[in-house]
């Protein structure tokens, strides 16, 4: 029974008190040592003004403030004498809880309604479907909670912005699920199911999906969503649910195992082919345990959101999880990128396990970094050789991986390609790092994935694997080859399995069964082949190394003008403005002073343009075009570094005055 101070009218709360206009009542909501008893007309004020007016209102109910001893209070001991002082508090008509604020009550009852929870004494059960809503993405329906964007720390979290990391990691499931069949997947962080659930429905008998999540009020909400998309549910692999999901007349044979415990402990008791870790944060806690038992080539994917510690915004947190010293650069989401991943190699190769990175995406709410496991210690030694320190300097923004081997230089300045320390007074770079050093695609992977969203019209996750198939290869040419190399890169491994002339890529890939020597080397020999052929690490932003009071080309101009000096370049998804190339940043500025042109409506370095009032519009354009001819020529003229273009830039407004 709900508590005698929550009532529907004020005229409920009278009869409790049984008001008679002769007789002294004392008040249902007070004990007598804080209010004694008194007739009516007095006691109906005191219920009116001090209990009803700073109620609060559920659903019809008023939750009246309560003097009575039902909530234990602390007593005070002075001297000898015990004083205990009579608290005032709420009772919720949920719950049963007693709050002693009124606004702490008021959320207290919103969070109640966030989850669903209206029933009077809430017990941990699901919650009604009409407080549920339905969303629909890739043909996948799941129930959420009315708060699935805020959740609190025991509800379900369901984020629409991930959808494109959710497209991404399907994409790779199915080309892994196109080299052996069938394979176990886990989502070890379930939270609605919409990411398992999307791989059972899609990939159907080709793979066997275990939905994990250590919160029960998830556990439940997963096994509602398997229903609604008529599936069976196998509960901790011992019972299965009888229910029989219906779908167009005849009987749905897919299941879903859903299990409710710690993320840790399900990948140390059993092997999958394919793990995916989206944990609230960091998941570096998590990578021992997704390394122990995955198979060989298996695929190992991790999506990390705290994106403030790997963009440089909270330092000493990413020195803190990932054992790594960054500042804020322009390439600094390439370098949240390399740190996860060399996270990940150290955390693979104490389980005597080696990688190949094949995906690493780095976007405005988070790192998907996707790798293939190779088992054994050459594996893994060939893995943590790649992970480096960077030389980064501070006034030019110029970076080098240091080189490899354990001896001290004198002058580590050296390394670095600009000029920036004999030029600049005092230290003008930092070490970053440890970071990962080598390359962050695998191109015939890559081409895979795009196949496959083309071939479950995953639009989003197309759009996105054009920029990093150019970008692997690091090549302007759009991928306009993909469909037709498709069934090349399907026979073809991609860098990580070696096929001999008496060996299938099927006999490679027998689970859990450890590859011959010849298999290994070879697999090695391949690697080191392709290290030639990696794309360029990092990019530069053509804003940030513009020059002040020169308009820039148009930026696939400007590729192509590097092109066209015989460097590689691309375009990078890191950064819209990004130029991923390996030519010099002293050449890269060079390049892009020479076919810049100059402007005079504003914003001069010094001395801005003062024309005559009576010139005239043709006039304007004559001097320009004066200017940017004494420009070219004089830019042949100077020497290619930092002189030139000042000079340039100081000359040009000197030239069109004198004009």
């Amino acid at each position: 029974e709900k508590h005698i101070s929550i009532q529907r009218h004020l005229a409920d709360l009278e009869k409790l008190a049984d008001l008679k206009e002769d007789e002294k009542k004392p008040c249902p909501l007070c004990p007598e040592e804080k209010y004694k008893a008194c007739y009516s007309h007095k006691l109906h004020r005191h219920l009116q003004n001090l209990h009803w007016k700073v109620s609060v209102e559920f659903e019809g109910y008023r939750m009246c403030i309560c003097h009575l001893p039902c909530r234990p209070v602390k007593p005070n001991f002075i001297g000898n004498q015990t004083f205990s002082k009579m608290g005032a508090h709420y009772h919720c008509i949920v719950c049963s809880a007693t709050i002693t604020r009124r606004t702490d009550m008021i959320s207290h009852i919103n969070r109640h309604v966030n989850k669903g929870e209206t029933e009077s004494r809430f017990i941990i059960v699901p919650a009604p479907m009409s407080s549920h809503e339905v969303l629909k993405e890739s043909a996948t329906e799941v129930r959420v909670l009315p708060n699935y964007s805020t959740p609190q720390k025991s509800d379900s979290y369901f984020n629409p912005k991930m959808k494109l990391n959710r497209q991404l990691i399907f994409c790779a499931l199915a080309v892994l699920a196109e080299e052996r069949k069938p394979i176990e997947c886990l989502d070890a962080f379930g939270a609605t199911g919409i990411m398992g659930l999307q791989w059972a429905k899609h990939l159907r008998s080709s793979v066997k999906v275990t939905i994990n999540d250590c919160n029960e009020n998830s556990v439940t909400m997963i096994q509602e969503n398997c229903h609604l998309n008529k599936m069976k549910v196998k509960l901790n692999a011992k019972k299965e649910d009888n229910d029989e999901a219906m779908g167009d007349g005849e009987e749905n044979t897919d299941t879903i195992e859903v299990t409710k415990m710690d993320a840790n402990v399900i990948m140390h008791l059993r092997s999958f082919d394919f793990i995916h870790l989206d944990p609230f944060g960091t998941s570096v806690n998590y990578l021992d345990s997704a390394f122990c038992n995955v198979r060989n080539f298996g695929i190992v994917s991790l999506t990390s959101t705290d994106i403030s510690s790997l963009y440089a915004k909270a330092q000493h947190v990413a020195l803190r999880h990932y054992g790594c010293n960054i500042v804020r650069t322009e390439y600094y989401k390439e370098l949240a990128a390399r740190i996860v991943i060399a996270a990940v190699t150290r955390a693979a190769a104490r389980c005597n396990k080696g990688i190949e990175v094949l995906l690493s995406v780095a976007l405005e709410h988070f790192v998907l970094v996707v790798v293939r496991v190779l088992r054994g210690p050459s594996p893994a030694d060939d893995s943590a050789k790649k992970i480096r320190y960077l030389i980064h300097c501070q006034w030019c923004e110029e970076r080098i991986f240091q080189k490899e081997g354990n001896m001290v230089e004198e002058n580590p300045y050296q390394q670095l390609p600009c000029d920036c320390h004999g030029s600049m007074p005092g230290k003008t770079a930092v070490v970053l790092g440890p970071l990962w050093s080598g390359a962050l695609f695998n191109t015939g992977f890559l081409r895979r994935m795009f196949f496959e969203a083309a071939h479950y019209g995953l639009d989003e996750a197309q759009s996105l694997l054009k920029t990093l198939v150019c970008e692997a290869e690091c090549t302007t040419l759009k991928p306009y080859s993909i469909y037709s190399s498709y069934d090349e890169n399907k026979q073809e491994e991609c860098g990580v399995y070696i096929k001999t002339p008496n060996t299938s890529a099927e006999s490679l890939l027998i689970h859990g069964k450890r590859k011959s020597e010849e298999v290994v080397q070879n697999a090695g020999k391949r690697q080191k082949s392709e290290n030639s052929a990696e794309h360029p690490a990092f990019y530069y932003n053509i804003h940030r190394h513009s020059i002040k009071g020169m308009n820039m080309p148009k930026l696939n101009k400007f590729l192509s003008y590097l092109c066209e000096a015989g460097y590689r370049v691309s375009r990078t998804h890191f950064d819209p403005m990004g130029v991923r190339t390996n030519a010099p940043l002293a050449q890269f500025k060079t390049i892009l002073m020479k076919y810049s042109a100059p402007t005079y409506t504003g914003g001069q370095a010094e001395g801005p343009l003062h024309l005559a009032e009576g010139v005239q519009a043709g006039e304007q354009v004559e001097v320009a075009a004066d200017s940017k001819a004494e420009d070219d020529a004089e830019s042949v003229e100077y020497d290619k570094s930092k002189v030139a273009a000042t000079t340039l830039v100081k000359a040009c407004p000197t030239y069109c005055a004198a004009n």
